[in-house]
């Protein structure tokens, strides 16, 4: 739908010779010398420039078939005279505007599809409801999507322990030591291949040391777990201090029929002792049956756990290491591409599940927006099938809070059209009513058709009351409006700004729109004389008086009569009145209608 200018129609005497030429009124300030604007064809718009030199031409030509009427009326072929009307400057409203029509739409519209596939639990609405955002339409069976997603969630499990073994595999690539001690013994180079659970070298801890003695079954019944003890080693008399860390349950035989238990004690290391060290114990006052030697608190074989090849080694044999200290980094290109691939099957896993409890939701439909039902394609009991490949409909919304319409406006009235315009809105469904819409977008991506390109403006109307989506409206946009400003018809204005006023005062002081006045010897009406004015804004039928005329003023209007019963035309038009002659406006004078063809309507 394509707005177009009320300035921009064609006054009454472009109907006239539209078959000569057709035309259209010059907005204001379009043109120069305030001349019409001639356009070709709207099929065959023509650009400012175009349309400049073919208004020049229109009013030569124009004029050439005015002279020749008028030379035919002498000869008894066509006759034509040019009538004056009154009409008093009056102040009045005028509103530039751009008319089309369209076709309404609701605010916004929403389908309600789905993929799901199963039974329709429940439908509580019905067409013409109105719901809100959020209000569930649809329920859907949601047994098999439960089931599947159960075996998402085991599938997920089996890929995070496979991912976890394969990083604790990993992580054994590093050999650490796995107590506190001193390394005793390495037996791997880099670059050696090692196997699992092969031992590759052994750590001590010598700074405690344990001694486990025998004493007489009986005494040992009154030990205790932390018990302070003596411990005398057998080399040196040396007496050190430890504690009772073990006491056995079992009763053993020794040598002539001694019944015993044997009894841990721990002391801490002065330096000299090893595990060949002999040395007895007392608890209290109880000695012990018998000497023995000494062992090391922690002494472990350090094993990979873990098949590689061995890169690096990071301690040395004699150096003291913490527990858990990296000794030995092994490699295994095996181990590596083995973890990429679980991680990506974890992820994947992961991917599954989380995609099974979306479409869990997919099972449950709301109300996408607040509006009216508008259709309802399915009900409960139905059975959705997604053997089709295809979304289906379940029904669809309208929010009809306020409606829409788009238009198309040329390109040569665009920059007239802003968002916050006011527009009026007509229906022919709903006669005898105006509606009141706002223009509330303008977009700037436009579209070409021979060679003129139109762009799509958005009306938003908010009172609908008889309105509904599909109805085809009338709109006008209201360019530009002043308030109470004087005013004359647009025909009343001739070329250079001129508009006839009456100076006689005599006569009747009342003046009457309309009436016929009697021309004079000089082509005028007795007692008018051209005044120059000063001119504002316009629309097809009155144009703004900025100057040059006061309230209350009478003016005459022109207009061209001819014998063929033809539609009048207005006398204000290049070429209708120009040259001189009987009848007919002179040229020159004061206060005259200046020489050069008559005056043009719109002038500059």
């Amino acid at each position: 739908m394509k707005l177009m200018s009320s300035n921009l129609k064609q006054s009454r005497i472009g109907k006239l010779f539209s078959k000569i030429w057709p035309f259209k009124k010059a907005a204001p300030g379009e043109g120069s010398d305030a001349s019409p604007v001639f356009a070709a064809d709207p099929k065959k718009k023509k650009r400012k420039k175009l349309i400049i030199i073919a208004s020049f031409c229109a009013v030569v030509v124009i004029g050439a078939i005015i002279g020749i009427k008028t030379l035919g009326a002498s000869k008894g072929s066509v006759s034509a005279d040019v009538t004056y009307t009154t009409s008093t400057v009056e102040k009045r409203d005028i509103s530039v505007t751009l008319s089309g029509s369209g076709t309404l739409e609701p605010a916004d519209s929403y389908d309600v599809t789905s993929l799901a596939s199963g039974e329709i639990l429940s439908a509580d609405f019905e067409e013409g409801d109105v719901v809100e955002k959020g209000d569930v339409l649809y329920q859907i069976d949601t047994s098999d999507a439960e089931t599947s997603i159960k075996s998402a969630e085991l599938s997920l499990e089996k890929s995070q322990l496979s991912y976890d073994n394969l990083l604790t595999t990993l992580e054994n690539l590093n050999v650490k030591a796995p107590v506190a001690g001193t390394i005793t013994e390495l037996n791997v180079e880099v670059g050696d291949t090692v196997s699992n659970n092969q031992a590759i070298g052994t750590i001590r801890d010598s700074s405690t040391m344990s001694l486990t003695v025998p004493f007489n079954s009986a005494d040992v019944d009154s030990f205790y777990i932390g018990q302070t003890a003596s411990v005398t080693l057998d080399s040196t008399f040396e007496t050190l201090s430890g504690s009772v860390t073990k006491i056995s349950n079992t009763e053993q035989v020794l040598t002539g029929n001694m019944l015993v238990k044997y009894v841990t004690i721990e002391v801490k290391n002065p330096g000299g002792i090893t595990d060949s060290t002999v040395a007895t114990a007392t608890v209290g006052d109880v000695a012990c049956n018998d000497s023995a030697s000494f062992s090391y608190k922690n002494k472990q074989s350090i094993t990979a756990k873990t098949s590689g090849t061995v890169t690096s080694i990071l301690v040395d044999e004699g150096n003291y290491v913490s527990k858990n200290t990296v000794i030995v980094k092994l490699e295994s290109s095996d181990i590596a591409q083995n973890v990429k691939s679980s991680q990506l099957s974890l992820e994947d896993a992961e991917n599954n599940l989380e995609n099974k409890q979306e479409a869990l939701e997919d099972y449950t439909f709301e109300s996408p927006i607040a509006g009216t039902i508008i259709t309802k394609s399915y009900k409960a009991g139905d059975n959705l099938s997604s053997s089709s490949g295809g979304s289906a409909t379940l029904c669809t919304i309208y929010d009809l809070s306020y409606l829409t319409m788009e238009l198309s406006v040329d390109e040569l009235d665009i920059s007239s059209v802003s968002v916050g315009q006011e527009v009026t809105i007509t229906a022919d469904a709903v006669e005898g009513k105006t509606y009141t819409g706002e223009v509330t977008k303008v977009n700037i991506s436009g579209t070409t058709s021979n060679g003129v390109t139109a762009y799509p403006v958005t009306v938003k109307i908010a009172e609908t009351d008889g309105l509904l989506p599909g109805m085809n409206v009338d709109a006008e946009i209201v360019v530009s409006s002043v308030t109470s400003v004087l005013a004359v018809p647009v025909d009343a204005v001739v070329r250079g700004n001129m508009v006839l006023v009456k100076t006689d005062s005599s006569g009747s002081s009342k003046s009457t729109d309309g009436q016929t006045l009697t021309v004079g010897s000089n082509g005028l009406p007795d007692g008018y004389e051209y005044v120059e004015v000063t001119l504002g804004v316009n629309n097809d039928e009155y144009i703004e008086i900025s100057s040059g005329l006061s309230e209350g003023d009478t003016i005459a209007v022109a207009t061209v009569n001819t014998d063929t019963g033809e539609t009048t035309a207005t006398a204000g038009l290049g070429g209708l009145t120009g040259g001189g002659g009987g009848g007919e406006m002179p040229s020159g004078g004061g206060g005259q209608m200046p020489s050069g063809g008559g005056g043009a309507p719109m002038g500059g």
